[in-house]
């Protein structure tokens, strides 16, 4: 593609960012259509003409490409790409590009934010203050909910790339014991990983940093809850499917875990049935909606790679390739 004509570039969600986020476009001359919400359906006819199209969310499927003859790349607003037909796309000759290594620190401080939060029950001491509580207890203090330290306790991590790695960092600096969990079903493991029953059996919380796959859905479900026998916490801010919902739902009502911390879900928003609802409001759950990448830092530093993609694959040198 060439640097000296104007490319047609239309962004589909551009509500998926915050609205301080700067959307600059890239270096090359170009124009930039925004739309802040785009439906499935409407996909095809707002790309039109355009040569670039930017999704985070809607999907792109086969038959919005077969409408989108000038085509030529997908550059997707996040890591994961699972709306994007990638094999329709490579057929077509059409780069998909994701953005990479921008949540190091925001995903990993949320998660510690809701550790934090779930051990030291600061959600459900501010609510019963706001209630009166305090004022009734006639004391300096009162003892309504249970604390505990994050130092001396073990983090079980399920996902050891870059941001399994981050969590381990910050958990050693509280004093935590890190264990990494092997995949499933391994007979042997290799240190810092431990077998992953071990991970489940020894933790008193488990995080998780790995990609939704078949092998990876439900990988968390009634017969992994029975194994754990220090009742840990459970935080999730990685992918809605990698613990059964319906399952850590009744483990938390059971007493089979000592509370949950979620920033995603399988479905969202969450809707109307799903087993979660029943447990908002529990001083031992916490969900937030799928905001744990959503630092100003990080989402910035998504808008500012996603044109660099752009850049790269106008100057014919495409980067953050897919598929």
């Amino acid at each position: 593609m060439s640097a000296s004509v104007s490319h047609r570039i239309v962004m589909l969600d551009r509500g998926t960012f915050p609205p301080d986020t700067r959307l600059d476009g890239p270096k090359a001359r170009h124009s930039l259509v925004l739309h802040e919400r785009t439906a499935a359906e409407e996909a095809a006819a707002r790309i039109g003409e355009a040569e670039i199209v930017i999704t985070n969310k809607v999907p792109i499927t086969k038959a919005v490409l077969d409408a989108a003859p000038n085509l030529k790349m997908v550059a997707v607003a996040a890591t994961g790409y699972e709306v994007i037909d990638v094999a329709a796309c490579k057929a077509r000759g059409i780069v998909v590009s994701n953005v990479r290594d921008y949540a190091r620190n925001t995903v990993p401080e949320h998660c510690f934010a809701l550790m934090l939060a779930l051990r030291r029950s600061l959600i459900a001491y501010d609510r019963s203050v706001a209630a009166g509580r305090w004022l009734e207890s006639g004391q300096f203090c009162y003892f309504d909910y249970p604390i505990s330290d994050l130092a001396g306790s073990t983090l079980g991590i399920i996902g050891g790339g870059t941001l399994g790695q981050a969590v381990a960092k910050i958990a050693e600096a509280f004093g935590m014991r890190v264990l990494f969990a092997a995949r499933r079903g391994a007979s042997e493991a290799t240190p810092p990983y431990a077998r992953f029953e071990t991970v489940l059996e020894e933790a008193d919380v488990l995080t998780f940093h790995v990609p939704l796959r078949p092998e990876t859905r439900d990988m968390i479900g009634a017969a992994e809850f029975a194994l754990m026998q220090r009742r840990p916490l459970i935080i999730n801010a990685g992918r809605g499917g990698l613990v059964n919902e319906a399952a850590l739902a009744e483990a938390l009502v059971a007493g089979k875990i000592a509370g949950a911390g979620f920033d995603v879900t399988s479905v969202e928003p969450m809707p109307a049935d799903h087993p979660f609802q029943a447990l908002l409001g529990r001083p031992d759950f916490i969900l937030t909606p799928h905001v744990a990448w959503a630092s100003r830092q990080a989402t910035q530093a998504v808008a500012d790679q996603v044109f660099a993609n752009i850049d790269a694959l106008i100057a014919g040198k495409p980067v953050n390739v897919v598929g």
